[in-house]
This record gives C-alpha cells, sequence and structure tokens, in this order.
C-alpha cells in the first residue's frame, strides 16, 4: 500500500501511474475523521470489521492520506499490473502476515515498512479483512509459458532438489492458506521482483528458508520465465470473479451501453 509519491520506487514502474484521481479532498478527510476507534474495533461484527478496514484502505489509516493502500493498489484491490500486486481475494492471513514483516524488516520496503509500522495490529487485519473479501477478475488467457518454466512450476527440478511450484502454490496458481499465496493473475513483474527480493535476502520472512534456497538455485532467466507463466494462471476459480462479470469486462462490453499441497512458511 504504498505512498502515491515517487511512483516509480513506491509503486514499482513509472510506466504504470499509482496516483489515484480523488475528486473530493473532503471525502478523504471525512474518511480519516471516521479512524480514531479502529484501534478498538471489536470482532463481534463482521461487517463494521470490513468496512473499517475499507475506511483504512482509502485514507491510509494512520499512515495518512497520501499512503492510502488505494493509491497503487486500486480501488478494488486489482494492484497496477505491473509492481504493485493484486490484493483482492488474497488469503486475509497471509495479507496480514506480510504487514507485520513489513513493519518488523523481514521483508524490506522503505515504503510498506513505514505504512505497517503506522498501523496497529487491529488496523493491519482490518484492512486484509477488507481486500480478502473483494473479488478478482480471473485471468481469460490461456496460461502460456516456455516448456522450461511450464516442467519446472508442475515438476521440478529433481536433479537440483527443486519440488514444483504447484506442490505448494496449486497447478492453477490458486495458493494454499496464509502461508502459501497464490501466484496466478498476480503481475508477472511483481513475481519476479519478489524471486529477486528472496535471492538477495530483502525477503526473509520464511523461517524455513524454502524460498530462499529455490530462488537462489534459479537462473534469473529461470526466475522470469517462472514469473511470466505463474502469473498467466487463472489462480482460484472459487474467489476470482469469472472474467465476463468482471468491472473490467463489463465496462468495456459495447453491450452494456459502456466503452493437499505441501506447505511451508509465508511469502
Amino acid at each position: 500500500m504504498p505512498s502515491a509519491f515517487h511512483l516509480r520506487n513506491r509503486c514499482g514502474a513509472a510506466a504504470v501511474p499509482c496516483m489515484m484521481d480523488f475528486r473530493s479532498k473532503s471525502a478523504l478527510a471525512l474518511l480519516a475523521a471516521g479512524l480514531s476507534a479502529c484501534g478498538s474495533v471489536e470482532r463481534g461484527a463482521a461487517d463494521q470489521f470490513t468496512a473499517t478496514g475499507e475506511l483504512i484502505a482509502l485514507s491510509g489509516g494512520d499512515a495518512g492520506a497520501p499512503n492510502a493502500c488505494v493509491t497503487c493498489h486500486g480501488l478494488r484491490g486489482e494492484g497496477n499490473g505491473a509492481g504493485a500486486p493484486r490484493l483482492a481475494a488474497l488469503d486475509r492471513g497471509y495479507m496480514t502476515a506480510q504487514l507485520e514483516a513489513y513493519a518488523s524488516g523481514r521483508r524490506r520496503h522503505p515504503e510498506m515498512a513505514s505504512i505497517a509500522q503506522k498501523l496497529t495490529a487491529v488496523q493491519q487485519d482490518a484492512v486484509s479483512a477488507y481486500y480478502a473479501a473483494r473479488p478478482s477478475a480471473a485471468n481469460a488467457a490461456r496460461p502460456v509459458g516456455t516448456v522450461e518454466a511450464i516442467t519446472l512450476y508442475h515438476r521440478g527440478d529433481p536433479a537440483r532438489s527443486l519440488a514444483p511450484c504447484a506442490d505448494c502454490h496449486g497447478a492453477q496458481g490458486e495458493g494454499a492458506g496464509p502461508a502459501n499465496p497464490p501466484l496466478g493473475s498476480q503481475p508477472a513483474a511483481y513475481l519476479a521482483e519478489q524471486l529477486e527480493q528472496w535471492r538477495r535476502g530483502a525477503r526473509r520472512n520464511d523461517p524455513q528458508g524454502v524460498m530462499l534456497r529455490i530462488s537462489q538455485a534459479l537462473s534469473r532467466r529461470e526466475a522470469a520465465a517462472l514469473a511470466a507463466y505463474a502469473a498467466s494462471l487463472p489462480g482460484d476459480p472459487r474467489r476470482l470473479e469469472p472474467p465476463a462479470t468482471s468491472h473490467a469486462a463489463r465496462r468495456d462490453d459495447p453491450r452494456n451501453g459502456a466503452s493437499t499441497p505441501r506447505r511451508h512458511a509465508a511469502e
């Protein structure tokens, strides 16, 4: 949930704009004003809890409006197609764990660390619950990838003791709970960058060192090919909107009148 400023560094790619066009600054002020009680949200009212997460996503919570999640991750948690990942329909526990890792330094990202450190544990969980409840459009196209990438993803490489990616992340890139996030329908650039972060030790929120070992065993060419293939996978069909019902599809359709996996530590 990086800031709208310094777009290349914070959102991952200068070519994809991250700044949202907020039409009313007063609306943001009202949202921010409603956050004074965020730290005392009770678990009893699920709808109220998720609504509080929406306020944080729109206003930035204690991190401030310039750091609102929507500036890079979109109003629906769709991401920006480049360096800012999709948050919609991700596992709530996974997202909460990532915010904790940013705050503690186990996952290095200066802007995200600053944001996560300003949110209470309750606020981190609330905004994670909000995005976990958002639907996300599934990939409409068939998965595409090199033979090498497809083989590594589904079969691994026994000669290098590399297990298949599908063992933890699913054959469709659907993921498996808070320890194994979905890869399907994520930006390829984001996935490639995360493999590089693992390789350099900038991500250290894997107690078993699984992703560190895998990323260092892969060549950069293999990592890029794997990221591209994984991104083209559909993800979890139970959590994703069919393409024909997604917001983007409705907007672009002229007829609408408008133009048991093996688990490892959290990644």
